[in-house]
């Protein structure tokens, strides 16, 4: 790696599951600019967020600390703390142009957080999410209604092409006479459903209109946990047409999601920055997309926690693949390795650059505490084995290497095993008391609803779109 800084490029979509693109390994779809960046840099092939839900992963990954840390538990910013450093005030401190383009769902209001430059803010209106309640467990009425929301539809991706308009006329304008590196974060909305397309697409991906291979019929699906997600989202009840409609409109979004990406990397080729820009493309959390019949994220199956994390550049030469595993903290690291400034002491994670190809002892932490469960559950990952630390459920243990759909849970067999990563858990933190925080946190946010008599929202205008909580 060079000592000179280099910029960085991210294109960062909503709830893509890896698994549904060429480079890791599903060539149905049509991903040609992800794989060219696995051939060309570096693939991170098993890559976790820190909570599979937009505000608790953005404002993790915006602050660099846990979600735990940030007490940012669900989809409502009732109550918040404003009180950490964001990644964007933290560079631009020191030299760093950044700029954020597009969704940022955190902690506190875009114009809070110290970027250098905000473009199309997409800010979560206040109250956001408000069916929160975790005793009693609350069911998000006519939530089944989104079981048909799928298909050509007109300006389908209106909020993200406003996004990649700016972000590449930003590119055109500014990034070649700034004289300081900078960091340039574009946000997306795509593949997050509603899965409406334009009919070219639709038309593409008739051939894939498949079922889940793996569905209710598996122990996994009958956990406690699985059982909740699917009550409280009314999964059970939709039917095959929309299932495989829904799937198909999937692929078709990320397809859209990878024709811009070709944009960027084009842009860069353009302007002469590819040798000195890093072109990072991740997401914030996966999709179960009809998996144990469970649907969108809020699970720490691999569906929903994994992540797609490609990197090319200057710092990702060589078409390496990363199995070690890694999370979007890493990456959020690696802004700051790629400028070359030094992050703040407080912000968990390091730098992508600098993880090895296949480390068995490296542990990634993942955790969720949202809409759906009645408690919390927590996920550690350390080489082929991933534990899922439940409250008052029982705790999950999968080897990945020879179970990589997570089919049988080999707790009472690997107790050995189990109790290894529980102790790596609980280097982390406690999560009994972590559930103890997150229920007191939760009953005041609902409090403070009540009280005041708010109602759901989801952004503010500024970020027009179609796309839904």
């Amino acid at each position: 790696m060079s000592s000179k800084p280099a910029n960085v490029v991210l294109l960062f979509s909503d709830e893509h599951n890896p698994l549904f693109s060429s480079p890791y390994g599903d060539h149905r779809l049509d991903t040609p600019n992800m794989q060219w960046m696995a051939d060309n840099g570096m693939l991170f092939r098993n890559a976790y967020c820190p909570s599979p839900l937009c505000l608790p992963c953005r404002a993790a990954f915006t602050a660099g600390r846990y979600a735990h840390d940030v007490q940012a538990y669900n989809n409502s910013n009732v109550n918040l703390s404003s009180n950490f450093e964001s990644w964007g005030r933290a560079l631009s401190e020191q030299n760093v142009h950044s700029v954020m383009v597009g969704k940022v769902d955190a902690f506190d209001r875009a114009e809070h957080l110290g970027w250098s430059e905000i473009l199309v803010a997409g800010d979560r209106a206040f109250p956001g999410d408000t069916n929160q309640a975790r005793k009693p467990l609350q069911l998000r009425e006519g939530a089944s209604e989104r079981a048909n929301q799928y298909g050509p539809h007109e300006d389908p991706y209106k909020h993200d092409d406003v996004v990649i308009e700016n972000a590449l006329q930003w590119l055109e304008d500014r990034a070649s006479d700034l004289g300081k590196p900078f960091v340039l974060a574009i946000n997306f909305l795509a593949p997050h459903f509603p899965h409406y397309t334009t009919q070219e697409l639709w038309e593409k991906y008739a051939s894939v209109e498949d079922m889940p291979s793996i569905g209710l019929d598996q122990a996994t699906a009958r956990h406690p946990r699985a059982k909740e997600l699917r009550d409280h989202f009314e999964t059970e009840v939709f039917s095959e047409e929309d299932v495989r409609g829904l799937r198909r409109g999937y692929y078709a979004c990320i397809d859209y999601v990878d024709q811009q990406l070709g944009r960027l990397r084009n842009t860069l080729n353009r302007l002469e920055l590819s040798d000195t820009t890093n072109l990072i493309y991740a997401s914030d959390h996966g999709e179960m997309l009809g998996k144990f019949g469970m649907w969108w994220k809020c699970s720490l199956h691999e569906d929903s926690v994994r992540v797609p994390i490609i990197a090319s550049g200057p710092d990702f030469q060589g078409g390496r693949v990363v199995e070690t595993p890694v999370s979007l903290m890493d990456l959020q690291a690696e802004f700051f390795a790629s400028t070359r400034v030094p992050r703040p002491d407080d912000m968990v994670g390091e730098p992508l650059q600098s993880i090895a190809e296949n480390d068995p002892k490296r542990v990634v932490f993942s955790e969720y505490h949202g809409h759906g469960n009645s408690e919390s559950s927590f996920m550690v990952r350390q080489g082929d084995w991933k534990l899922v630390y439940h409250i008052n459920a029982p705790h999950q243990l999968f080897n990945l290497a020879s179970d990589p759909d997570e089919l049988s849970n080999l707790y009472d067999q690997e107790h050995k095993k189990a109790q290894e990563l529980e102790s790596e858990l609980r280097k982390i933190c406690d999560p009994e008391i972590e559930n103890k925080r997150a229920d007191e946190f939760v009953e005041a946010q609902l409090k403070h609803i009540e009280e005041n008599n708010l109602s759901f929202a989801l952004y503010n205008k500024d970020i027009g779109g179609n796309k839904t909580a």
